[in-house]
């Protein structure tokens, strides 16, 4: 009985599967002459249909006792020049057919194995692959894995593909495609899947936490789980109604205490407005003065101490300068009466002191102190309300006016800081409110961040403030069981390496926050899925440590070129396919799909999971 079966085996083998030998070996490139009568597209064996030998498809190699699979990307055909060889029966024996094959593992006991163990020899022979074989190197989940069902091979609709859940989530992801690809719906897909199969799961809410920076307001109502099941923050920095409530997204008190943060945000130079940001940040004294019964006292004495320093080289502008300004940030109204007052009163005086008051001489200092004390009077502030942002820049102001008395800073090098100040603080304040550190995580575990409707400077602030506070706070967790997936769609706003529109500093900064998360995070466990159709733009070496990537439609040149460079497994008929495939197709490559695969993703069923990212139908908007 072994030996029929070894027979048929041999027959089959040889009469079915069989389709030529190897002529050439340059590496990774082998060379096959294909047998005679082995031009049908397909096989009939078993009730099987068995794909005959095309480009895209897989044959294997054996040599001795290994069988090594490569996939075919080309194929040619050669006159045979032969003279012995003068008998043909027609033209076609004069020609050779040549298939270029690129070799991409072997199969060990029954399972694909990507790598190169063995190469092969001249005059091995080739063979097709068993539709059990096809199965094996198309299964892309371990046995200790659960799956999720994502799509289907293109070019073959019955082969369901299903991707190991911690194979794929326990990695980096590049989901990339020109727009109305499908990349937003492949990133909602497998996240839905996800959410899917653990919903209700105590320990995955508790344990894995999913933070998804959503620029263009895609997955901000029910795309991947019901609104009711996520954490939903709209942010805006256009002005609303006062009765309107605005979404603000929490932040611990520390991390806006950052003075590094602070320099990025501010765009401090290096030298000068850096180290008076970190003086700032930590000055205490100020700090202790910022409430309602000290902040009017510290204010008239800097008034004091800036209109009794002796000197010519003393601004006079100084008093009324820093009323203003601190009227203009604190939208108050007594202050700047207060400023107005100083500005039509407040001259020049004798050596002694620099400033008088008219009609009261400048040497009369108990006068001169009490029209000043005077003034202050009918001053209001509300300083205890004030929110830990705004506090923050009022202690920047009174810094750099106490250092501007002093003489220990130069108003050219720090001006433009604090003109920048104002306006950002502002657009802060909309976004952002604070959270004490110790306070207690909320139980859903998915957090969306929408930035569809705030400024330039916040959609690329933002992002970087609060993925860094999360990767901090993960570093410091030391629970293994802990993880955090961070989720970036239309990722080349934040991580473009090409910006023109920021200083070097600030742009430096930002590439190396996310890119310290992309080498060193797994060991964290911490995990980026970031998506965008144009890939060119973000650094390479972002692109270059992702794990896994689904790759959609790209036609820039540009954008081909960074795929390819950087996916180094990426074989030429996938990577020559990707221009041409359909909305809702890509290609699976990476270290989880043991070779690079054409899939179609299924659709959402629930429509209101899908992410909002549907072409208008003009038609029917204008019926």
């Amino acid at each position: 009985m072994a030996n029929k079966i070894t027979t048929e085996d041999y027959i089959a083998d040889n009469s079915i599967f069989r389709v030529g030998s190897v002529i050439e070996v340059i590496g990774q490139v082998v060379k096959v002459r294909i047998d005679t009568g082995k031009n049908t597209s397909s096989i009939l064996y078993k009730g099987d249909i068995i794909q005959n030998i095309s480009v895209g498809g897989y044959v294997k190699i054996k040599k001795d006792f290994e069988e090594i699979i490569g996939k075919i990307e080309g194929e040619l055909i050669r006159e045979n020049k032969d003279n012995s060889q003068k008998n043909y029966t027609n033209n076609k024996d004069k020609i050779n057919r040549i298939l270029n094959i690129k070799i991409l593992g072997y199969l060990d006991n029954g399972k694909f194995e990507r790598g190169i163990k063995e190469l092969p020899l001249i005059d091995n022979t080739c063979f097709l692959i068993t539709k059990k074989e096809f199965n094996h190197i198309h299964q892309f989940v371990d046995s200790d894995d659960k799956p999720i069902k994502i799509g289907q091979l293109e070019f073959d609709d019955g082969v369901n593909i299903s991707l190991g859940i911690n194979k794929l989530f326990a990695s980096h992801i590049g989901i990339f495609g020109n727009t109305g690809s499908g990349k937003s719906y492949t990133l909602a897909k497998i996240y839905r899947q996800l959410f899917k199969e653990y919903k209700g799961n105590k320990s995955f809410i508790n344990n894995a936490k999913f933070i998804i920076i959503d620029f263009n307001g895609e997955y901000i109502e029910n795309a991947i789980v019901g609104k009711e099941s996520k954490n939903s923050y709209d942010l805006t920095t256009k002005e609303i109604g006062e009765d309107d409530e605005r979404d603000k997204f929490p932040i611990t008190k520390s991390t806006i205490e950052n003075a590094t943060f602070w320099s990025i945000f501010l765009e401090a130079t290096e030298k000068t407005q850096q180290p008076f940001l970190k003086r700032a940040i930590k000055d205490k004294f100020i700090e202790n003065k910022l409430n309602d019964t000290d902040f009017i006292v510290h204010i008239q004495d800097l008034i004091i101490q800036s209109t009794s320093v002796s000197g010519s080289n003393i601004d006079k502008a100084i008093p009324t300068e820093f009323l203003y300004e601190l009227a203009n940030f604190l939208n108050n109204e007594s202050i700047k009466s207060v400023a107005q007052h100083f500005q039509n009163h407040l001259t020049g005086g004798t050596e002694k002191y620099s400033y008088c008051f008219e009609k009261i001489f400048s040497n009369d200092e108990a006068r001169f102190k009490q029209k000043i004390k005077d003034a202050f009077n009918r001053v209001l502030v509300d300083i205890n309300n004030l929110s830990q942002i705004k506090k923050i820049g009022l202690k920047i102001i009174i810094k750099y006016f106490n250092e501007m008395i002093r003489g220990f800073s130069n108003r050219e090098h720090l001006s433009p800081l604090i003109k920048r100040l104002e306006k950002r603080i502002l657009d802060l304040e909309k976004v952002l409110t604070i959270k004490n550190d110790g306070s207690n995580e909320n139980e859903k575990n998915l957090t969306v961040v929408s930035l569809r409707n705030v400024n330039m400077d916040i959609r690329k602030m933002l992002p970087m403030l609060l993925v860094k506070e999360l990767y901090d706070k993960k570093k410091k967790d030391n629970n293994k069981s802990h993880s955090l997936h961070i989720i970036v769609d239309e990722a080349h706003n934040i991580l473009s390496s090409n910006s023109d529109r920021e200083s070097k500093e600030w742009k430096d900064y930002r590439l190396e926050t996310f890119e310290e998360i992309i080498k060193e995070g797994r060991k964290f466990n911490v995990f980026m899925t970031i998506a965008s159709q144009r890939p060119s733009d973000i650094s390479a070496t972002i692109i270059s440590q992702l794990h896994n990537y689904f790759l959609h439609r790209l036609i820039n040149n540009n954008d081909l070129s960074a795929v390819e460079k950087t996916i180094s497994y990426l074989d030429k008929v996938s990577a020559d396919s990707i221009p041409n495939l359909a909305t809702g197709t890509c290609i699976l490559a990476g270290l989880m799909a043991k070779i690079p695969v054409v899939i179609k993703v299924n659709e959402i069923t629930d429509e209101e999971n899908q992410p909002q990212s549907h072409n208008i139908n003009l038609i029917e908007g204008w019926k």
